[in-house]
């Protein structure tokens, strides 16, 4: 057992789950429980054995499922991914839905296979953007916790990525040594399509809830983030302003959350470029990928010193298996 006690909170079940930061007890000591994987990634390698993770996709991922798989492999997990738009059932999950139309299972059926199936279920889902209500609702992970039985780890949902946010935690933690609290700024970056605001608010609520930074949040006007993800930040429309003096700049694109899952703007202005980056304190520069080279990032910034992008990437390996870890002892009582 930790010696300062569960880092996961558990449901009145005694269930852990894992989709946002609240679901964490103590976030600083479970960046360190992921360092320490780094620094040492086979130490608990029998910790899952015999047991079995089920990672379900409802949408196409890489960096995801491959470190999820790695981090569990690296446990001593079995690893089994389920394409389920491609390979199963097209699923319904509203509740009392008459299935008479293009859905084959419902998730109440579904889920509890799963369970019975899997030790721990990871899933990914994929917000509509044309139903505020229903996505931020969280509907489909919901329905997966209420039925399944088992803990469910979030992989990316419609409204939040906590595996993302506890990897850029991570990454600054490392990057970062100084007696005082760094400034980071999360810029909107163009994009060619309206893509979710779940990266954004997942970052937001994770330094939120960190504590441990100087917040600032910028984008053009329209581009609001909810407020139930951006308490505590300092929110502006003056990008240059923003960036003065900053040491770490998350780069990411959102759509409109207000006039829901809109593209306003494009201004190609809003690209980093080692101009821009001349206006920070030598910012470290973030993005979860995948990236649009040239449209919200500039080539110079990618391929240059101050792009932490792969090293980011890399830490997603060291974040899954801390909250899998967690997962695991948890389940055996420790």
């Amino acid at each position: 057992m930790n010696s300062i006690g569960p880092l996961l909170k558990t449901a009145a079940s005694g269930t852990p789950h894992f989709v946002s930061a609240h679901d964490v007890t103590n976030m600083k000591a479970l960046v360190q429980k992921a360092l320490d994987y780094k620094a040492d990634p086979f130490k608990d390698r029998n910790l899952g054995k015999g047991k079995r993770i089920g990672c379900l996709f409802l949408n196409p991922s890489m960096r995801t499922r491959l470190s999820t798989q790695i981090a569990a492999q690296n446990l001593g997990m079995e690893s089994i991914v389920f394409n389920v738009g491609q390979e199963g059932w097209a699923l319904e999950f509203e509740e009392e839905a008459i299935m008479s139309g293009s859905t084959v299972e419902h998730v109440k059926d579904a889920a509890p296979i799963f369970g019975k199936y899997f030790d721990v279920l990871a899933i990914r889902t994929f917000p509509s953007l044309k139903n505020k209500e229903d996505d931020y609702s969280e509907l489909y992970i919901n329905q997966f916790i209420k039925y399944a039985g088992i803990p469910v780890v979030s992989l990316e949902s419609a409204t939040l990525h906590p595996l993302q946010s506890l990897t850029d935690v991570i990454t600054i933690t490392e990057n970062f040594k100084e007696q005082r609290k760094p400034k980071i700024v999360l810029t909107w970056a163009p994009h060619v399509k309206p893509l979710p605001q779940c990266v954004a608010n997942s970052f937001a609520q994770w330094i939120g809830a960190w504590g441990e930074a100087e917040f600032v949040i910028t984008h053009p006007e329209d581009y609001e983030l909810s407020e139930q993800f951006t308490k505590g930040a300092t929110i502006t429309t003056a990008q240059d302003e923003a960036l003065k003096d900053a040491d770490f700049v998350y780069v990411k694109n959102w759509s409109t959350y207000t006039d829901y899952g809109k593209i306003y703007c494009n201004d190609p202005d809003w690209m980093l470029t080692e101009e821009k980056l001349q206006l920070t304190n030598g910012a470290k520069v973030m993005h979860c990928l995948p990236v649009r080279r040239n449209v919200e990032l500039s080539d110079e910034i990618l391929d240059g010193p101050n792009s932490l992008v792969t090293e980011e990437a890399g830490n997603r390996v060291w974040a899954a298996q801390a909250v899998l870890s967690e997962i695991l002892t948890i389940q055996k009582g420790g």
